[in-house]
């Protein structure tokens, strides 16, 4: 994945709590094992409404979704996250970002804000009021702040989690960064133990 420091540009407010991953992207969608050509089935079930907030204009090249509390609940697929950035969302805030759901938009590269609830409000009010106002998602300076308001928030986000996004990668690149190290504890290890076989 490419490395994250800031995630900004316009936001879609998704004032649905309990959004669970069957309702970002269905089982009944779920035909590729790679992470591309999902867009059309973000959130299908809902975008036959044609009032649903993805059919409308403003929600075109959004890099923000500000959802409610709990967003990402329920099985622990990838393709959620992948579906979502497909589509061309960087970021999801919410009050509460499933823990399943935050550990694959990480290792996926999409940043899962978590905000207390008045400051969530306080951000749905004044992106609904002016969806044109730009989110700044700063991972640098750890700071979220919505353009031509005086909101401008702590980010809160695990210390691990930016340090993955900045970085780029994965767990298994940041395991295989240690592969000197892995080798020579193999080596030191007694014959009579487990080995790893090449």
């Amino acid at each position: 994945m490419e490395p994250v420091h800031v995630v900004e540009g316009t936001a879609v407010v998704l004032d649905r709590a309990d959004v669970d991953t069957d309702q970002i992207i269905p089982a009944s969608r779920l035909k590729r094992v790679d992470r591309s050509g999902y867009a059309d089935d973000l959130f299908a079930g809902w975008r036959a409404d044609p009032g649903f907030i993805l059919n409308r204009p403003e929600a075109a090249g959004a890099r923000v979704l500000v959802a409610g509390r709990n967003f990402g609940c329920g099985s622990s697929r990838e393709h959620a996250v992948w579906a979502l950035m497909d589509f061309g969302f960087r970021a999801v805030i919410s009050e509460q970002v499933a823990d399943i759901f935050r550990g694959n938009a990480v290792t996926a590269g999409l940043v899962p804000v978590e905000l207390p609830p008045d400051q969530i409000r306080d951000v749905m009010d004044a992106l609904t009021g002016d969806p044109t106002r730009a989110v700044r998602i700063d991972l640098v300076d750890q700071r979220v702040h919505v353009e031509r308001t005086d909101i401008d928030l702590p980010l809160l986000l695990a210390a691990s989690s930016r340090a993955a996004l900045r970085s780029g990668t994965d767990p298994v690149a940041r395991t295989l960064r240690g592969a000197e190290r892995i080798e020579a504890y193999e080596r030191r290890r007694p014959a009579w133990m487990p080995r790893i076989e090449d």
